[in-house]
């Protein structure tokens, strides 16, 4: 290594995880990068990160290659610093760079653009060669109109069929999220006594409600008036009137939560993340709405932290969003409950002996069975539905 080189190594990134899997490289060897441009994106088993430039330099060696796994502290690339080459423009990084926490920066788009559409990201790239799309086919959705690896693989499922095409295959490292995640699931499947109970939800009076004060409320809290927010409070009642489904089991004890830390399953830029909303027995309805808002976007940017993720007592996850009409979702461990939202459908039901047309909902709730008895488990999913169908009682608090 040339005296004048910089180590670029992996950061601590908390103090239970020793090992991080590489994402990928928004700059080359032998490219500039701007003092504080990212480099690198990394994950850990719980969330995504980002490693800046120290100062402004040339990338002289990559070490490391995209999926491939390094030790906390371990260098992965040497930077010779530089100044600026005349007339060049910044390297390929996000905009200003993480702090060193574990929270994570979206990488911003390369400088150089082999789309029409936008910059085409390194993962994108590779997509797009496996299945042979031609530049510029491909719609970016991120910042500046970028290429993401989403949006190659959306253009290639949404592709016509194409018969005696090709049949190759491509074998990738799973990275510590999905590791983790497999593992997490796995384990609640065979650790826990787990059962699922289901109920239907007249959608009826929260869309009235709704409809009626979305303006005035996005108006006055900046934030729209979604229908999640009605089902947190509704499940609070429910965790406070029944509070082995906010209890959690370790070894021969049981721990009951005299606050509610739900989980809010949101769709990230690298999956599904389930950051933590604390004390929502003390949240407003603009309060929640908030919450979530910005949840949603730091995950959609992979700038959720290792701590928001972690220690809810209770988890709700919306398939609705993504078309579902009904699905048994799985506990996360420790915890003890899931709430199931899912897609709202105009159904026949009867209603004081007449057919009529409302909009219904599923919900499902899957428990542990060692720590919840079926009665609560039945009692608390109708609670839920109750006061979702009279919304009036959520406000009242009664």
């Amino acid at each position: 290594m040339s005296d004048q080189e910089i180590e670029i190594k992996v950061p601590a990134v908390g103090e239970s995880i020793s090992e991080v899997f590489i994402g990928e490289w928004y700059v080359g060897e032998g490219a500039y990068v701007a003092t504080d441009k990212n480099l690198v994106g990394l994950e850990t088993d719980k969330a995504t990160f980002e490693v800046p430039a120290a100062r402004g330099g040339i990338i002289t060696r990559i070490l490391k290659k995209a999926g491939e796994s390094a030790a906390v502290g371990e260098v992965i690339a040497y930077l010779k610093p530089a100044d600026s080459p005349a007339g060049s423009a910044a390297a390929p990084g996000s905009s200003p760079a993480a702090p060193p926490a574990a929270s994570a920066t979206a990488p911003a788009a390369p400088a150089a653009s082999k789309s029409g559409t936008g910059h085409v990201m390194p993962a994108a790239e590779r997509v797009m060669a496996d299945n042979k799309l031609p530049a510029g086919s491909v719609q970016g959705t991120g910042p500046g109109g970028r290429v993401l690896k989403e949006d190659a693989l959306r253009a290639v499922q949404s592709g016509p069929i194409q018969v005696g095409g090709s049949r190759e295959t491509r074998t990738v490292p799973l990275s510590p999220i999905r590791q983790t995640i497999a593992k997490r699931l796995v384990d609640a499947q065979h650790t826990a006594a787990l059962l699922t109970t289901f109920n239907e939800v007249d959608m009826s009076a929260v869309k009235k409600l709704r409809d009626s004060y979305k303006d005035v409320f996005e108006k006055k809290y900046s934030v729209k008036l979604g229908f999640m927010s009605f089902f947190v409070r509704a499940v609070v009642a429910g965790l406070q009137q029944y509070p082995q489904l906010n209890a959690q089991m370790s070894g021969k004890q049981l721990t009951y939560f005299n606050y509610c830390d739900i989980g809010i399953a949101i769709g990230g830029g690298k999956g599904l993340v389930v950051p933590v909303l604390r004390n929502v027995e003390n949240m407003s309805f603009a309060d929640i709405e908030q919450a979530i808002m910005e949840y949603a976007v730091r995950a959609k940017n992979n700038q959720i932290s290792l701590e928001e993720l972690e220690g809810g007592t209770f988890t709700i996850t919306n398939g609705g969003v993504y078309g579902s009409l009904l699905s048994t979702p799985i506990v996360n461990p420790p915890q003890s409950g899931v709430l199931g939202m899912h897609g709202i459908v105009d159904r026949p039901v009867a209603v004081n002996g007449q057919v009529v047309i409302r909009p219904m909902m599923y919900i499902a709730l899957t428990y542990d069975h060692r720590v919840v008895d079926g009665r609560e488990a039945v009692s608390f999913l109708k609670l839920v539905k109750d006061l979702v169908e009279d919304p009036t009682r959520l406000i009242l608090e009664v």
